[in-house]
């Protein structure tokens, strides 16, 4: 799903869009389009996958490719929100 300005939304942002619009039934008559993720492979060193093993571990995550699949994506979502707070500083400095 993307806004109007082509930036796809987060999970987040899908969730509360979806709770907001629980209740309204005309909310639900268009189709969604789901694409299904690509699986990306990264091939690491044995002692960053040992470190990756540990925190792991001491996170209590299912497995270390979970815990870094949820570091990533909290990762990218400060960037994005990084990204949006420079984009709007700049235009109010303009």
């Amino acid at each position: 799903m993307k806004k109007r300005n082509g930036r796809r939304l987060t999970e987040e942002e899908i969730d509360r869009r979806v709770e907001a619009q629980a209740d309204d039934g005309s909310a639900w008559t268009a189709p969604v389009r789901v694409r299904r993720a690509r699986t990306l492979r990264v091939l690491l060193s044995g002692p960053l996958a040992a470190r990756i093993g540990f925190l792991a571990k001491l996170h209590k995550a299912k497995n270390p490719a979970v815990w870094v699949q949820t570091v990533i994506e909290d990762r990218l979502q400060f960037e994005e929100s990084a990204l949006g707070d420079l984009k709007q500083a700049l235009k109010t400095s303009s």
